[in-house]
This record gives structure tokens, C-alpha cells and sequence, in this order.
């Protein structure tokens, strides 16, 4: 069992390391076998990890095995040590596996990229990055996996740098996920000076009893990790960056959204779920945050044109959903739809750059239409991935997972009725931009001409995904409708059930609100932009509501905002500090440098004439130097 816990993450580095340094004198076929297969066989190794974890007779089973003493300094020691209990099982099974068919999908999709070892060699790199992040047992591990991800995500956002958007998109990731890095780290000290320890199973066992419930040092602890997970879920204020990461290609973005790097920052509060539930203030916040980014994200979806950008910020928005569960104390909840976002979230991804790759790399969905039956697999599975994100009733994977979010919002002891309202203001919002990008994609007049169609090895991936956004939710049923919770069981092994008020309201009740709610906004789009497709264009034509959508089409003006505080006046203050005291020195330094380069390269002004001249001064300088001397 040992060494499968070392194959799964060690694997991808193998195949990082071999494209890396051997991958120019590899053919392509070689570079996709490579590739696609380490992830292949995480899998199938994760797959039988479960097997073993399942058959396992103990209550709550966990595998672990030390590589090796990383380092020890004083009181503090770290080791490179592996850890799976519940909740990274079932980080892992999503990292594997779905990374494994974003991989197969890429072998075909790059097939023309003239870097097709490097980016397989850094898709590698980013699910061991992960892996480690998820399987880590101690903090300091988990950074390491942390700031891995963040690597791979500068390394693939900007893979197609000669562009300078890419570029651009590419370094904006970077810096702001530092600033949620940078929170993490001063929380992990602070961590460390309380406890002597950042081994994970410690922090756990001993937090309840070290710290007061409430107490600042736990609070400024949690919101401090917190913030790192903000930054790395691009939860608001700290989201600006994932819109433009689409720049990267196609799978990156489905690796980035479904599987790795977003999902990180719930990882960490739920694994950390004994340090937040001793800060209510932490709590309180983590629902908030998440409440206000769905809303926010969510509207700022309904206006894009870029097919890729509405589902950017439609992770931005279930990732919203995550947050305000895990907030509201709905452990298993915010898990459980970050199991069935993976599925529907990479499967849209990947049959958006289906769709792009067919249109000459067209990404404006005005410019697409009438797809639906030049492109019938990718249709119909776009079509289910489209019907679990907008959470359609019982026949999506979506409606499941958000519907335990909604109920929870309202009914544990950390909801209330403006949560809840949120949450399902946003389930409107989702089914509304989802059926907008169905129907203006796929429906209606086509405005450009499919160019290819999808290979085998692209639609493949697709119908298992499909498969899944359909099937994922039924093992976690509503309690009232089927009482199967086989997701909440297997997660509760390690994080406690949701608290829920004394006295609560029908539960069918607000599930009927919810169903009524989604139907409505994917009656609203139908109206919109298929029934009357003219009205759009007149409402458009009133001053007030253009404005209101270029504010969102802009993201709320985050970025301008923080142009204007952060980015403009550190330009100034640069520009200032350029002329100080120290930089006039070493000003002075060059300009002399360059004045007596000057003088002495006239000395090689090419005149045979001047040389001459030249060396018989210095052969009467030299005479009249003996004689002197």
C-alpha cells in the first residue's frame, strides 16, 4: 500500500521530468503516450487505492507512509511524508481521473503545437503539484504543493507567449494568487508559534484544546488561511485573475477550473475544518465571501461574449457555492459539489475548445450558431454539461450538490434567510447564462463555418464526462426524496455532519422553491435569446441598462479599481524614487562610463593616417621617457 501511495504522485513527476529533458528528441506519438499515460495510471492506482480503503474493516481507515526527514531545525521538523483518509480520496479520485481525460483529450488537441513535449511536460507537473497539495500530512508539504500549482498556472496560462495578452494573463496569475500566498504563509507561522508544530493530524487533535473558541489568535489564524484560499479559489476581491487566464489553451483551463488549482483554497478549508469551526468569525466570513462572489461572478456571466470567459466566471460562481457551504458548516455539501462541478466543468471546457478548434479558434459565441447538427456529440454533451450546471431537477448531476447547499444555507445553525436568498438568486443567474450560452452557440443561424471536426480521442472524454454529470449525484439524494447519502457518509468519516436549527420548515418546500427558481431562469433565456431574440438588442439600446452592462461585462471594474489604488500610484511612486539621491549616483557612474567610452573609441576612428600618428606619439613619449628617467 506503501508504494501506491508513492506511485500516484510520483508518476507525473517521472513524466515532468522525462518530456522536460528528453521531450525535443521524442516523437509526438512517444510525448502523448508518455504524457496521457503517467496521469493514466494515477488513476488506475487511485482506483485501486479505494478498492483497498473500502474492503478496509476500521472505522476510519488512513494510509501513510514517510519518503524521507526533509529537514529539522531546532524544535521544528518536516518530513516529506503522504497521508489519505477520506476527504483526499476523494480529491484524488477527482484529480486523476478527470485529469486523465483532460490529458487524453490534449493528446489530439495540441497535436499541432509545435511545444507539445513542454506543455505535456508541464500538465504533468501542475497534477503532481496537486497530488502532493492534497496528499501532503503536513503544512509545510501542502505549500510546497501549493505554490506548485501556482507555478504550472504562470508556466500554462502564458504557453502561448508570443502573444503578449497571454503573457500579460499569465503574470496578472501570478501576482494576485501571491497575495493569498503570502496571508497563507503568515498563518502557517502563526501556526507553528502556538502549537510548535504544522503537522496536520496535530493541528487537528490539538486546536479544540489549545485554543478558546473565538479567541484573536484562532481567528487571525483562520481568516488568514482564509485569504490564501481566496486567492487560489479567485474568490472576491482576489478573482480578478482567473477571467483572464483563458488565454492558456483549452484543457489547461478545464484542468485549472475542474480539477487542480481552484479547488485548492477548498481543500485547505476543509481540511482545516477543526481551525475554522473554533473562529466563528472565520465561518461567518467564508459564507459571505462565497455568497457575495457567486452573485457578483454570476452576473458578471450573463453579458460575456467569449464562450470561455462565461465559464470562467461561472467557476468563479460555483466556486462561490463551495464557500458559502463550507461557511454555513455543510463540510460534506461543499465537498460533494466540488465532486460533481469537476465532471460538468471540464466537460464544458473541453467541448468549448471543441467547439473553438471547429470554428478557425473563434471564442465570440455571437459568432458561432446552428452547431447543433454539424456538431452532435459535442451538442449533446455540452447539452448535459450545461443542464448540471444550471442544476436541472433530478436529471443532473448539479441538482443534487446544490440543492444540499441551498437547503443547508437555510437550515444549519450558521445560515439564515440572506444567505440562503443569495444562494438561490444565484441558481436563478446560472440557469439564465447557461441557457443563453446554449442557444446563441448551437441554435439559430450559423455565422461561421465548421472548419474540422473533433477526432475521436476529443469526443471520447467528453461521453465519460457526460456519463458522470448525469450519474455523479446520485449517490447523495435529498433526505426527504431517497435515503441514499453515500458521499456525506464516506466524507463524514473525517469532518462532522452540518448542525441544523430545532425547528426547520418542509424541506420539499424550499426544494420545490429551488426547481421553480432554475426553470425560471432557463425559461427567461428561452424567452431572451430564442423566442424574441430581437429584444435584447432594444434593451441594449436604453442608456441605463448598457451601462449596467458594461459594469458587469467589465467584472464590477475590479480591475480598474485596482489600477487605480494599487497599480498607478506604485508606477508613480517608481517614477519618483528613479531620481533620488542613490539613483543619481549610479546615474553619474554610467553617463561617465559612457563619456570616456566615447573619448577612447575615437581613438579607433579606422584613419590608417591617425594610427600612424598614434604610434609614433607614443614612441617619442616612450624616448622621452628614458631620457628623462
Amino acid at each position: 500500500m506503501n508504494q501506491l501511495l508513492i506511485l500516484i504522485p510520483v508518476l507525473p513527476l517521472l513524466g515532468f521530468l522525462v518530456l522536460s529533458m528528453a521531450g525535443k528528441h521524442l516523437s509526438k506519438p512517444v510525448i502523448a503516450w508518455i504524457g496521457a499515460g503517467v496521469i493514466c495510471m494515477s488513476a488506475v492506482l487511485t482506483l485501486i487505492l479505494a478498492v483497498k480503503f473500502f474492503q478496509s474493516s476500521t472505522a476510519n481507515p488512513v494510509y501513510q507512509v514517510m519518503i524521507w526527514q526533509w529537514m529539522k531545525v531546532g524544535s521544528f521538523s518536516c518530513s516529506i511524508s503522504l497521508r489519505v483518509d477520506a476527504l483526499t480520496l476523494a480529491f484524488l479520485f477527482i484529480v486523476t481521473f478527470v485529469g486523465a481525460l483532460i490529458h487524453i483529450y490534449s493528446t489530439a488537441f495540441m497535436k499541432q503545437d509545435r511545444d507539445y513535449a513542454r506543455f505535456f511536460a508541464s500538465m504533468n507537473l501542475f497534477v503532481c503539484a496537486m497530488l502532493l497539495l492534497v496528499m501532503a500530512d503536513n503544512l509545510v508539504l501542502l505549500y510546497l504543493g501549493w505554490e506548485g500549482v501556482g507555478l504550472c498556472s504562470y508556466l500554462l496560462i502564458g504557453f502561448w507567449y508570443e502573444n503578449p495578452a497571454n503573457c500579460n494573463a499569465a503574470r496578472k496569475a501570478f501576482i494576485v494568487t501571491r497575495v493569498g500566498d503570502t496571508a497563507m504563509a503568515i498563518g502557517l507561522f502563526l501556526l507553528f508559534r502556538e502549537l510548535g508544530t504544522l503537522n496536520i493530524p496535530d493541528i487537528l487533535s490539538s486546536s479544540p484544546t489549545y485554543f478558546e473558541p473565538g479567541s484573536t489568535n484562532i481567528n487571525w489564524i483562520a481568516l488568514l488561511l482564509l485569504v490564501g484560499g481566496m486567492g487560489k479559489s479567485a474568490q472576491l476581491p482576489l478573482h480578478t485573475w482567473l477571467p483572464d487566464a483563458m488565454a492558456g489553451p483549452s484543457p489547461v483551463s478545464a484542468l485549472i477550473h475542474a480539477a487542480t488549482m481552484v479547488t485548492a483554497g477548498v481543500y485547505l478549508i476543509a481540511r482545516m475544518h477543526v481551525v475554522f469551526q473554533l473562529s466563528p468569525v472565520a465561518m461567518e466570513a467564508t459564507a459571505i465571501v462565497g455568497a457575495v462572489t457567486l452573485l457578483v461572478a454570476g452576473c458578471s456571466a450573463m453579458v460575456q461574449t467569449d464562450i470561455k470567459r462565461v465559464l470562467a466566471y461561472s467557476t468563479i460562481s460555483q466556486i462561490g457555492y463551495m464557500f458559502l457551504a463550507l461557511g454555513v458548516g455543510a463540510w460534506s455539501s461543499g465537498i460533494f459539489h466540488f465532486f460533481t462541478h469537476a465532471f460538468f466543468k471540464a466537460l464544458l471546457f473541453l467541448a468549448a475548445g471543441a467547439v473553438i478548434e471547429s470554428l478557425h479558434h473563434e471564442h465570440n459565441m455571437f459568432k458561432m450558431g446552428g452547431l447543433k447538427n454539424k456538431l452532435p456529440v459535442v451538442f449533446w454533451t455540452f447539452l448535459i454539461g450545461a443542464a448540471a450546471l444550471s442544476a436541472l431537477p433530478l436529471v443532473s448531476a448539479g441538482f443534487y450538490s446544490k440543492d444540499q447547499i441551498l437547503w443547508y444555507a437555510w437550515s444549519s445553525v450558521n445560515g439564515n434567510p440572506v444567505l440562503w436568498s443569495a444562494a438561490l438568486f444565484g441558481a436563478f443567474v446560472t440557469a439564465f447564462y447557461t441557457t443563453r450560452l446554449m442557444l446563441v452557440t448551437f441554435w439559430g443561424e450559423m455565422k461561421t463555418q465548421v472548419s474540422s471536426y473533433p477526432p475521436k480521442l476529443m469526443t471520447i472524454p467528453l461521453v465519460v464526462l457526460a456519463f458522470f454529470s448525469i450519474t455523479a449525484g446520485f449517490i447523495e439524494w435529498p433526505h426527504n426524496l431517497l435515503h441514499v447519502q453515500l458521499f456525506s457518509h464516506f466524507v463524514e468519516i473525517v469532518m462532522p455532519a452540518a448542525v441544523l436549527k430545532d425547528v426547520l420548515p418542509a424541506e420539499i418546500l424550499f426544494q420545490s422553491i429551488a426547481a421553480v427558481t432554475t426553470l425560471l431562469g432557463l425559461y427567461t433565456g428561452y424567452i431572451l435569446y430564442y423566442r424574441t431574440p430581437g429584444l435584447v438588442p432594444r434593451m441594449q439600446q436604453s442608456p441605463y441598462l448598457k451601462d449596467i452592462r458594461d459594469f458587469f461585462f467589465a467584472g464590477w471594474g475590479f480591475d480598474y479599481l485596482y489600477d487605480a489604488i494599487l497599480v498607478k500610484p506604485y508606477e508613480w511612486i517608481t517614477r519618483v524614487n528613479k531620481s533620488d539621491l542613490f539613483d543619481s549616483v549610479y546615474n553619474g557612474i554610467a553617463q561617465l562610463n559612457v563619456r570616456l567610452n566615447r573619448l577612447l573609441s575615437t581613438t579607433q576612428n579606422g584613419s590608417l593616417r591617425w594610427y600612424v600618428a598614434g604610434v609614433l606619439i607614443g614612441i617619442l613619449f616612450i624616448l622621452t621617457l628614458q631620457i628623462l628617467l
